[in-house]
């Protein structure tokens, strides 16, 4: 059931990151002995906290004292540390040990260009890193400009969307028509006492 080889990989990948935060480690020491089972998706992995603050595979069977439920595409969300995408995290189980959990998840950052300068040295990571960084602004620029453009053709060119002024100068002349019938029912009403 435990994913023996995806438990190994995110052991490694945790204790490789408390590694450079002792701290982090002497949060984790805290919940010696203790097991989270994290199911992204239909993947389960269970890891046992040691007396180390490390993190090891836990055994096979081993109880859960925190289960943390991760939606397959929440992963984009959570790696940019979008702080909506915690929330929709489900957890059960152990409130203060899932507390920790959650707070290290939002603070431990991985030094990417650190781990990347050790296998082709820090120029070419440095470069490759600040490549990295460029493509993602030159995305996130990309998508914001082609929804201001859709936006605005779906506004003015093809009106598929109400822009905000043409919706309000509805809502006005509504208001005036609504005005003008009440000022004709009123005159109708003197007129027919009148006559």
């Amino acid at each position: 059931m435990i994913a023996p080889a995806s438990a190994s990989v995110a052991a490694h990948a945790i204790n490789r990151l408390t590694s450079a935060t002792p701290l982090a480690r002497e949060r984790l020491a805290r919940f010696a002995g203790k097991t989270a089972v994290f199911r992204v998706g239909p993947l389960p992995v269970a890891l046992v906290v040691q007396t180390t603050g490390e993190v090891l595979p836990a055994p096979e069977g081993a109880a859960a004292d925190l289960e943390v439920r991760i939606s397959p595409f929440l992963l984009p969300r959570l790696a940019a540390h979008d702080e909506g995408a915690y929330r929709d995290v489900e957890t059960t189980g152990d409130v203060e040990f899932a507390g920790e959990v959650a707070f290290l998840a939002k603070h431990l950052k991985w030094d990417v260009e650190e781990d990347l300068s050790r296998v082709v040295g820090d120029a070419a990571a440095n470069r490759m890193v600040s490549a990295a960084r460029g493509a993602a602004a030159w995305g996130r620029d990309a998508s914001g400009r082609l929804a201001a453009g859709a936006a605005e053709y779906w506004t003015e060119e093809e009106p598929l969307v109400a822009s905000r002024v043409k919706v309000e100068s509805f809502v006005a002349g509504v208001t005036e028509l609504r005005d003008a019938v009440e000022r004709l029912g009123k005159r109708i009403e003197r007129l027919d006492k009148a006559s």
